[in-house]
Order: C-alpha cells, then structure tokens, then sequence
C-alpha cells in the first residue's frame, strides 16, 4: 500500500512562513504526497508551487474553531478555490450540533459545499468535543449536505483522531463519503492503524515520518 498518496501534508501553524510552505511543497513533490494542507492565505503561494506536479493543493476553512458566519465560511471557500485550492477541509459548527441546531449545521456545510465549485470538500467535525451520537450525527449530515469527506479533527483541540471514531465514522457514511483522519498521527504504525479502522486519508504535519 502507497501511504504517500494518502497523506495530506499539513502545516497551519500560525508561526509559518512561505519558506516553510515553500519546504513542504518541495517535501510533498519528492514523496508523492497526495496534497499540502495550509491556511487559505496560502492557497496561491502552494499552487504556484505544486504546478505540474501530482499533488494537489489543500485549504482549511472556517479554522480552527468553525464558529464563523456562514458567509464568512462560503466567501473564504470561495476565494480558496478561486485561488487554486483542489480540496477545502472546513470546519463544522460545532456549538449548533451541541445545541442540536441541525439545520444551521446543514446550511453552514451545503454553503461551503456549493462555494467549492465541485473541488472536495472534507467536514472537520472535532470528534474530541463531541459524543459518539453526535459524531454520528455529524457524519449523517455531512453527507446530506453533499460533503465528500469527514474529518476527525483540526489538531488544534483537546484530542486528535482516535481509530475508534475512525471506525464508527467510517461504519456511519459507508460508501457514501470517505474519512480523513488528522491530528497526532506521528508513526507509520499509527497511521497504519487508522487507515486499518476505515480513514481513506491522513493528515499529519510531518507527512514523512508516516512513510
């Protein structure tokens, strides 16, 4: 199995630079990466870098918190998109799903969804704040409102992607969407783990240590 081609290289620190978008463009060309996941501001520096190559061009929307207007989330996909992004991995709106808002969860993705313009669009629901009910639920929704991906995590919360959840949101979308799996993925026998419990994508921040 070719992990490379799995693998969402990642960098969002807010500490980076375009050197170090630069580096991971040039890390994600020589191991045949399948993108480089970077902050929107990003976008058109990375497509002028990954031109030509195989590896496509990764955005996150509505990051890290996903508390954003709808517009505000729409509008950011949108330009992304507009500037080269391949893939947009947005965030959901994680206190309407607490609340049991899931018309707002549903209209907040669908926007972001037909903002895209048909580009992948991966839900990022931060299983570490939710119940598995609730991931559930995020799964179902997510694929109502037209996504092509969920997402365990943004990395930047109180816990990552675990293979259990990995499972559970495989077992709810089946067929019908994929399952990335991202943050503290740090191993080859990690990320073999989570591909084993259903993820047909990996993000990690060090995409090379995973090989």
């Amino acid at each position: 199995m070719n992990i490379a081609k799995m693998v969402d290289h990642t960098m969002l620190k807010a500490d980076a630079t375009s050197e170090t978008i630069k580096r991971y463009c040039l890390e994600a060309k020589k191991y045949g990466f399948a993108s480089v996941c970077v902050n929107t501001c990003y976008v058109p520096l990375a497509a002028q870098e990954l031109r030509g190559s195989e590896t496509g061009v990764c955005c996150v929307v509505g990051f890290p918190l996903g508390a954003m207007l709808t517009s505000a989330k729409a509008y950011e996909a949108s330009e992304a998109v507009k500037a080269g992004a391949d893939e947009v991995d947005m965030v959901m709106n994680i206190g309407a799903m607490k609340e049991k808002n899931y018309d707002l969860v549903r209209n907040d993705i669908k926007a972001v969804v037909e903002a895209s313009q048909g580009k992948v669009v991966k839900v990022i629901l931060e299983n570490c704040l939710l119940t598995k009910e609730e991931i559930k639920i995020a799964c179902e929704i997510s694929v109502e409102a037209g996504a092509d991906f969920v997402k365990t995590s943004t990395g930047f919360s109180t816990g990552g992607a675990v293979t259990e959840d990995v499972a559970l949101m495989k077992q709810t979308v089946g067929n019908r969407a994929k399952v990335k799996a991202s943050g503290g993925i740090r191993t080859p026998e990690e990320a073999q783990a989570m591909i084993e419990a259903g993820a047909d994508r990996i993000g990690a921040g060090n995409g090379i240590a995973l090989l």
